[in-house]
């Protein structure tokens, strides 16, 4: 295992996020959301500007779609969101029978198939979902329901999902067919006591495995076998999630937050909720845009 001593994480964009989370780089910028906040934020690091929009209610992630504007994951639903007027437009509501959840975490794969999670918003009941939208139809995964849906991450190839249990400290290696249907789910890491708790994650394009850990401290690199190869320590203990940007896609970029922590806490965490950025030492993979 190699520390993360020689890896300098530095604060790029001082937004103070409550709970930061989604970053995605679209070709020219980094976006991202704090989810407690009710905010998309956008962050160019070509002359280090920034805008930011008010999300309807919670809001997980956002995406690029392919029609050019983006999907996002709001407490209500899917919504189309376009950036030019700020406006959002309901396009499913996957779940209107548990009120108490919130969409959480989302990626696409390399088809532009959407796979999205849902999470019980009191962070207890087991009401947390996966689901795939496809072909203008979102079906739920049947995937085991968990508290707290994190991940997800698809291999290059596409044929493979990781899937997080926050609270159950589990992430799963879940084949996937040429139609999207999954087989069996294989518990492919299993987190100890003491390293927080796994939380968002990405695919690099050496098929590496980066879990960003809540009230861990940090950011973990896991090869496709589930072993550690690398820790990037962060000077705030809530890392919720990176994305790999820039030309080449060798910028890390990381989403961070303040909720949970107490006075004494944000003191000793001035940066908490702030955007970072790292050199991770290898590329990233693109990001297709959701075709729906």
């Amino acid at each position: 295992m190699q520390a993360g001593a020689d890896m300098t994480v530095q604060s790029v964009l001082p937004v103070g996020a409550m709970l930061g989370e989604g970053p995605v780089w679209t070709g020219d910028a980094l976006w991202f959301v704090d989810i407690k906040g009710r905010a998309v934020h956008r962050f160019d690091p070509g002359d280090g500007s920034s805008q930011a929009w008010s999300a309807p209610d919670q809001v997980g992630w956002v995406l690029p779609a392919e029609a050019g504007d983006m999907i996002a994951g709001v407490k209500t639903g899917l919504h189309r969101f376009d950036p030019v007027t700020g406006s959002f437009a309901l396009l499913h509501d996957p779940e209107p029978d548990y009120p108490g959840n919130r969409l959480n975490d989302a990626a696409t794969d390399r088809t532009g198939r959407l796979w999205f999670g849902s999470m019980d918003d009191g962070e207890a009941a087991m009401t947390g979902r996966l689901y795939r939208c496809d072909g203008g139809a979102c079906r739920d995964t049947r995937l085991p329901p968990v508290a707290i849906t994190n991940g997800p991450a698809i291999s290059a190839d596409g044929h493979t999902l990781y899937h997080t249990d926050t609270l159950g400290k589990t992430i799963w290696r879940v084949a996937i067919a040429d139609d999207g249907a999954l087989g069996a789910p294989e518990r492919h890491i299993v987190v100890g006591k003491a390293e927080g708790y796994p939380d968002g994650s990405v695919i690099d394009a050496e098929g590496c495995l980066w879990v960003a850990f809540y009230g861990g401290w940090g950011v973990r690199r896991y090869d496709p076998s589930g072993r550690m190869m690398r820790f990037v320590r962060f000077p705030v203990a809530n890392v919720t999630k990176i994305a790999f940007g820039g030309a080449n896609l060798t910028t890390a970029y990381a989403t961070s937050a303040r909720k949970g922590l107490d006075n004494a806490a944000l003191e000793a965490q001035p940066l908490a909720g702030h955007l970072f950025t790292f050199d991770p030492g290898v590329a990233g993979l693109p990001v297709t845009p959701a075709k729906i």
